[in-house]
């Protein structure tokens, strides 16, 4: 081990215990933790999140750092863990740390203002709050741009945060693509909608079955219960402590067989890459994914390429089937097949369709450029946000909570995260149609046989954590970079 990065050890321990500490009360704050709990334990997460930005903003570490730019005998992983500390005191070091402390009290806070807002259908309950996140993310960008003395636009710097290297140039593009080979299938799908029947989704599925097969359905694609839970929260989701401490959380809707199922789907895909992970990098800086975009790109490869497979559910369809002998009695796996494929314009992203569902993330991505470009009036958002769905999907929410409130992203702090959505939907297509060259994928499918996929997986993509860029880990894996025409050709091709 070089011996000036072994000085920095000490102070990565300590960042990696207040971190681990925060990722807790985030999981609790979603799960577990009783309503009115918010206001009081947002002091706790002040507290610890400015004792994390004194682990990493402290004269030790800004000098360590100094000297491990110049270090020519650092190992991989040290590299690794230099580059991406210096990203974070790069972006942490100019926010005066009053402001970030008050601003990681303020987001502790606004998950629960945002899910008060959403049951209640009223968006004007969270507004004073969003604003004050987004008067603080435009304070910071100022603080990070001019400290940098970077000529670069404020919504990019957020993009970067997420996804390095992708900028509103690449992205409006990419989206260009989009919008030009979607919309038409969208037409199309929306045309043939009425002659596929899936009112059996919308029976009577009791709770307690559902999570039942879903354990069994996480089982199934390899998540593993001795390293991992599974809970219950308002918008689902996967985090973790370390590779053998991952937590994903599903949402069950009694009236909607598919909801949970393929939420569990999805959240199992990001929890295998962070199982995954090399123990010798779980723990450090650069013991998670890569990036956003390849970090949804296992789950939505998961979820859509293999969990709406025909192949798939030959082996589960018979178990499903028997755990609602009413509900599905008139249901056959080629109808099942037909109706989780089922594509027709719909208001809320998370049960989006698989044609339509990167339109959902175009919406977002417009909106957010307006926030930080155009200084939009927060409170025109959604008004902004309905006209979009109109234009873009030919549906408009008629309350706040099919809309604007939908996502808990904002209330987060999370701009920039939502293209990350897409580029996942595109590189999961990409390595999806690598699978199919490599091993027999649908036979394995068909045995329900997920060693050898995820094996492959684990030693290509998972294992590597953040050693290796999106673009690196893609192109030692079949010889290419990022490359969106995978994902517009099996589009083109099951719709």
């Amino acid at each position: 081990m070089n011996t000036t990065f072994e000085q920095l050890i000490p102070w990565l321990e300590k960042a990696y215990a207040l971190k681990s500490a925060l990722i807790l009360f985030e999981w609790d704050n979603e799960t577990e933790a009783p309503q009115e709990a918010s206001e009081q334990t947002a002091k706790a997460i002040e507290l610890l999140s400015t004792a994390y930005y004194e682990a990493i903003i402290n004269p030790d570490v800004k000098k360590l750092l100094k000297q491990l730019a110049k270090e020519k005998d650092l190992s991989v992983k040290e590299a690794a863990i230099v580059k991406d500390i210096q990203k974070q005191y790069d972006s942490m070091e100019p926010i005066p740390p009053k402001e970030y402390e008050a601003y990681q009290g303020l987001t502790a806070r606004a998950s629960s203002i945002w899910a008060r807002a959403k049951k209640a259908d009223d968006y004007s309950l969270f507004a004073p709050t969003l604003k004050e996140i987004i008067e603080y993310q435009k304070k910071f960008i100022h603080y990070r741009l001019k400290a940098g003395k970077k000529k670069m636009k404020s919504y990019d710097l957020l993009l970067n945060d997420f996804e390095e290297g992708f900028t509103m140039k690449e992205l409006d593009h990419f989206f260009e693509t989009l919008k030009e080979n979607i919309l038409p299938l969208v037409q199309k799908a929306t045309e043939n909608k009425d002659k596929i029947n899936k009112d059996y989704n919308y029976r009577t599925y009791p709770v307690e079955l559902q999570k039942q097969f879903n354990h069994r359905l996480a089982e199934h694609v390899g998540f593993n219960f001795k390293k991992g839970v599974m809970k219950e929260s308002a918008h689902p989701f996967t985090t973790n402590l370390h590779n053998k401490d991952v937590r994903i959380t599903t949402n069950y809707d009694e009236h909607n067989l598919e909801s949970a199922i393929f939420s569990t789907i999805h959240e199992s895909g990001h929890a295998l890459y962070e199982m995954h992970i090399d123990d010798d990098l779980t723990m450090t800086p650069v013991g998670e994914g890569t990036s956003m975009g390849m970090h949804e790109s296992q789950s939505r490869l998961f979820e859509n390429n293999l969990g709406r497979s025909r192949a798939f559910w030959v082996p589960l369809f018979k178990e499903l089937k028997a755990l609602y002998p009413d509900s599905l009695k008139d249901v056959d796996l080629d109808q099942f097949i037909l109706g989780i494929n089922k594509s027709a314009p719909s208001l809320i992203r998370t049960e989006s369709d698989e044609l339509t569902y990167s339109l959902h993330i175009l919406i977002r991505y417009e909106i957010e450029k307006m926030i930080f470009e155009e200084n939009i009036d927060i409170d025109r958002l959604p008004e902004i946000w309905n006209k979009k769905y109109e234009e873009y999907l030919g549906v408009s929410p008629e309350k706040d909570s099919e809309g604007i409130l939908q996502d808990i992203h904002w209330a987060g702090g999370s701009f920039g995260y939502f293209p990350s959505y897409a580029l996942g939907n595109a590189i999961a297509a990409q390595i999806h149609a690598h699978l199919k060259k490599v091993m027999p994928l649908e036979t394995y499918l068909e045995q329900g046989n997920f060693q050898p996929i995820n094996e492959y997986l684990k030693d290509h993509v998972h294992r590597f954590g953040k050693t290796k860029t999106t673009n690196e880990i893609l192109t030692d894996m079949m010889g290419e970079a990022f490359n969106p025409q995978y994902y517009i050709d099996y589009l083109k091709e099951k719709f």
